[in-house]
């Protein structure tokens, strides 16, 4: 005796082998190793860390630890300058570099050379040189005035701003090499319309080159603040947090939290830097939707 079903019962789906074509198998089988490696390496990292920062106490530690509120301001001081600073010398070192000249390119091979070179041997190297006892800016000084120099890195203010000097020295030709090809992709008839009408070099720059990479700089301004948020290199490596602590910024705060075994101290002072991250990533994602 068969049963017969209603007509609107629907059939049970094919298996989702039979819905798929080879290549959208092929597609899943080589990117589930990328997507388990993101799992492994990111998304878990991030969320441990959350995980191990969820205690409030952590937050009321970090807001009575005056180190700590030094180093939000030397983090706000180091973005606000150093990465203004930064992309307007790369911005116009850009129309430098963009010159045909034989004599330009050979120096663009040594102008890159900071930022190919890793990052540890530079910075120690100038951390060397600026070395009171056996540096060799202060021997060059006592060559030539018979003084002894300044103990450089011993004031606060001044090791804070070598430390942006040397962030700007070892980023500056990468994001250089960005807006030159910015400036590359400019119809060049328009340069010559306005050299036609006698416009100057100011008026070029104002009406043509700043309307056609006004986006791309902007863009990578906000992709820098990103980059410069998670570089602890440029303070760790040249103070190390000194003198006293007064030139920390949030990520070798971090740092420091860990050498004194305080791991929720230190996940915590990360994720105060969100309110730094969040804002800049939303306005880089909005710029880019356009």
């Amino acid at each position: 005796m068969s049963i017969t079903l209603s007509g609107d019962q629907s059939m049970p789906a094919p298996p989702l082998s039979s819905r798929l074509t080879p290549a959208q198998v092929w597609g899943i089988v080589l990117l589930a190793p990328y997507l388990l490696v993101f799992l492994a390496f990111v998304v878990y990292p991030v969320c441990y860390g959350l995980w191990l920062a969820r205690a409030p106490s952590n937050y009321v530690a970090l807001y009575h630890d005056p180190i700590f509120a030094r180093a939000a301001i030397n983090t706000l001081i180091f973005l606000v300058i150093g990465i203004n600073i930064k992309m307007l010398i790369a911005l116009f070192l850009s129309g430098f570099f963009a010159q045909q000249r034989t004599w330009i390119k050979w120096l663009s091979v040594i102008f890159i050379l900071p930022w190919a070179v890793p990052s540890i041997p530079t910075i120690l190297s100038v951390r060397f040189m600026l070395n009171p006892e056996w540096g060799v800016i202060n021997h060059l000084i006592f060559s030539f005035t018979g003084d002894d120099g300044p103990n450089w890195l011993n004031d606060p203010t001044v090791a804070l701003s070598m430390a942006i000097g040397v962030h700007i020295w070892k980023s500056l030709p990468f994001w250089t090499l960005i807006l030159i090809t910015g400036r590359l992709a400019i119809a060049h008839d328009l340069f010559e319309a306005a050299e036609v009408d006698g416009a100057s070099w100011w008026q070029k720059f104002r009406y043509i080159t700043w309307p056609s990479m006004q986006t791309l700089y902007i863009t990578c301004t906000l992709l820098s603040m990103i980059w410069t948020l998670g570089d602890f290199n440029s303070v760790y490596l040249l103070t190390g947090g000194g003198p006293a602590d007064l030139t920390h910024v949030l990520s070798t705060l971090g740092i420091r939290y860990l050498r004194l075994d305080q791991l929720s101290l230190a996940m915590a002072s990360i994720v105060c830097a969100m309110p730094f991250v969040l804002p800049l990533v939303y306005f880089m994602m909005k710029r880019l939707s356009r």
